[in-house]
């Protein structure tokens, strides 16, 4: 008798627990119905930004420095979802990709996405190993390639587009925009000026943005005058650790973001940024 009770108790258990997973996804459904999702997830002094479809499907951009990305990511992702499509590393520095060993580990994630550059450190060593050892497909990014999350959104990857061996790793950054119907967000890594302003010069009319990714934390070696005025962004995010030893962001670069009347979000101030487009407005 005891043992059928014990049953009839984890049965009954069994069955809450599915019923409340049916509901959550139901309630997830129900939010994303044409809704474009781009959370700049508040990781301190790192990067780490969450895409999701209308469709479901997913990429990461980033992880920032450590484990902390998995804590952000439970604040945006239902509980059940153990897996992430796309992950993407802009460069090897370990404030973007010191996270993502751990997003390997806990998610099921089927493409990898990098610029190809190899740096000789521990945090990057890691990142190859568990990339082989998971097995997600490992794909060098290069301009003109497109990632489709759903039939409407897509990534276009516009830089690098060549082969960046024995360049710094911050100037071999992808620079890639996300577009929905009519709304984009860019995305730009650590790519200094130099890179930015390259970019420009093969296509400025492909960088016109509603939302623009800071370049380095806000650093004034990144965000040009003649990468904003093509960029010309109504949202600027900048992602940057509280009091962080580096002055992130720049005085310099909150200047030019006011001449150009940006309205600035900064994840040391208010945590992470989540918009949300129909694929005609963007909304914060």
């Amino acid at each position: 008798m005891e043992s059928i009770r014990q049953n009839a108790k984890w049965y009954f258990l069994g069955v809450l627990f599915f019923a409340n997973a049916l509901i959550w996804c139901a309630i997830f459904g129900e939010e994303r119905a044409g809704i474009l999702t781009v959370a700049f997830l508040d990781v301190g002094q790192g990067d780490a930004v969450f895409i999701e479809a209308p469709n479901g499907n997913q990429m990461l951009i980033d992880g920032g420095g450590n484990t902390r990305v998995l804590q952000e990511l439970s604040t945006v992702m239902p509980f059940y979802d153990r897996s992430i499509d796309v992950v993407l590393a802009t460069h090897p520095d370990k404030d973007h990709i010191g996270g993502l060993p751990a997003v390997l580990k806990n998610f099921k994630v089927d493409y990898f996405i990098e610029p190809g550059i190899a740096v000789e450190t521990g945090a990057y060593e890691e990142l190859v190993r568990l990339i082989a050892l998971e097995g997600s497909e490992n794909v060098i990014a290069r301009r003109g390639m497109k990632i489709f999350l759903d039939e409407k959104v897509y990534l276009l990857v516009l830089f690098p587009d060549r082969d960046m061996s024995g360049v710094s790793a911050n100037d071999a950054s992808i620079i890639a925009k996300l577009i929905y119907e009519d709304t984009s967000f860019l995305f730009t890594g650590d790519a200094s000026q130099k890179m930015e302003n390259f970019v420009v010069s093969l296509d400025g009319k492909m960088i016109d943005v509603d939302v623009l990714k800071i370049g380095h934390h806000g650093s004034k070696t990144s965000t040009s005058d003649l990468f904003l005025g093509y960029a010309s962004p109504l949202f600027s995010v900048i992602s940057a650790g509280v009091a962080n030893r580096y002055g992130h962001p720049h005085e310099e670069v909150i200047a030019r973001l006011e001449q150009f009347e940006s309205e600035i979000l900064r994840t040391d101030e208010q945590g992470t940024i989540i918009f949300k487009s129909d694929g005609k407005n963007v909304r914060n």
